[in-house]
């Protein structure tokens, strides 16, 4: 090979790269053209590049062409390709059940405004019982699964077909529920003696099976995962006596605290405390991260677990990584000082895209609280929401719940 380009090579590559169009072995006939290429016999690397530009809006369409095209519109490969394109933005979704229907609402992100509006639908006119009392929401790509205590449906964002799906092996209420490399997990819950168990859902196969069994029977808990561990966060002791001093602090214990299951090797780690003991109302995993909103006698307190254990070279059981387990007290969300939560307020907290966090009031009013003390301060009505920004530390308010969405389930959606 010739270590240097002279005039002939020159030559010889302008014309290999730039070719004569008029030279007559460059004119194409109709025999020359193979009627059998088509879009769909490429290979499937390039066919999910030229379907992932496609509009969000034609992506419904797309989904029905064939069964081949439907399964790489929800493969992981395809919403990593519209992730990098930037076609692809998370968004709020917001799940109510009621007697006439089951209603959605839909918040675009990343940059919700209070001038912002909610997008509402009615995607289930049809009255299921068994999602009434408050079911968990997790999502796989566009997929939302919604888990009641016997049954579970998956709403399809980008199609918004309902599919009914196979329940859990043990019904179950007020559980936790999380997605680790694909699969749903849920644990804990109460109103059956199966809520020990640890259920694993493969939506391959749409079948459930037991993988393991709770260290703490945990009830009204919220799941979140990261890493590979499936966070089970909070939640009362199931089956302690609660008229003595002990079975107090047992149950506080528990109220403060979260247990944590590694997945790949199925095994628990040491569970973890939250700083200060206060009870946990929410929480979520963003980036890494676990974020725990927690109640005290008066006041409301936000903290950040940092749950990156393949960042220092741990993993496989080991949760010695640096950094993993520090917690971090966060500002805590803007509102009135000096207030006690009771039963009548709960909040679920969403992890949307790298850096937000979605503080989502979807059961009572804090102006109730305020009136019920005594105290004049008003303007946090039903359906508040607040976003945190981890990346600058920052709350701002976010447009309310439109008022049809009440007693909500919410998740962070691809859309």
């Amino acid at each position: 090979m010739s270590e240097s380009c002279n005039s002939r090579h020159f030559s010889w590559l302008m014309k290999s790269c730039f070719p004569n169009p008029n030279h007559k072995s460059l004119i194409i006939t109709p025999q020359h053209l193979n009627p059998t290429l088509t879009l769909s016999s490429l290979p499937d690397d390039l066919l999910l590049e030229c379907l992932s530009r496609v509009p969000s809006s034609s992506l419904p369409s797309l989904s029905l062409v064939c069964r081949r095209w439907f399964y790489l519109i929800l493969s992981p490969s395809f919403i990593l390709l519209r992730r990098q394109l930037r076609l692809s933005h998370p968004s709020l979704f917001a799940f109510s059940p009621s007697l006439s229907g089951v209603f959605s609402a839909t918040l675009s992100f990343p940059s919700p405004r209070p001038a912002a509006t909610w997008d509402l639908s009615l995607c289930l006119p049809i009255n299921t019982a068994s999602l009434h009392s408050l079911p968990r929401l997790v999502s796989i790509g566009p997929r939302i699964y919604i888990i009641g205590r016997n049954s579970m449906l998956r709403y399809n964002a980008w199609t918004h077909h309902v599919t009914a799906k196979s329940p859990m092996l043990f019904p179950r209420k007020k559980f936790a529920a999380a997605v680790v490399s694909n699969k749903i997990y849920v644990a804990g819950g109460g109103g059956s003696r199966g809520a020990s168990a640890v259920e694993e859902y493969d939506p391959e196969t749409d079948t459930w099976r037991v993988v393991a069994y709770s260290q703490r029977m945990r009830y009204g808990c919220i799941g979140a995962a990261v890493d590979g561990v499936f966070y089970v966060i909070g939640g009362l002791k199931i089956g302690g006596a609660s008229g003595n001093g002990a079975g107090g602090i047992e149950a506080h214990v528990y109220a403060s605290s979260m247990d944590l299951y590694d997945v790949e090797a199925r095994v628990w780690l040491r569970s973890r405390a939250v700083p200060g003991g206060g009870c946990v109302v929410a929480a979520c995993a963003v980036a890494g991260y676990v974020y725990v909103l927690t109640s005290h006698v008066v006041e409301l307190s936000f903290w950040r677990f940092d749950a990156r254990r393949k960042c220092g070279g741990g993993g496989g059981g080991d949760d010695s990584s640096e950094g993993f387990g520090e917690w971090c007290k966060m500002k805590s969300p803007p509102m009135p000082t000096q207030i006690r939560l009771d039963g009548t307020v709960r909040f679920c907290c969403v992890g949307v895209g790298d850096n937000k966090v979605i503080l989502v009031q979807v059961v009572g009013c804090i102006d109730d609280l305020l009136r019920r003390s005594g105290r004049s301060q008003r303007g946090f009505k039903d359906g508040l929401v607040l976003v945190y920004d981890s990346g600058g530390g920052e709350w701002s308010r976010g447009p309310d719940l439109p008022e049809v969405i009440r007693r909500a389930a919410c998740v962070s959606v691809e859309c």
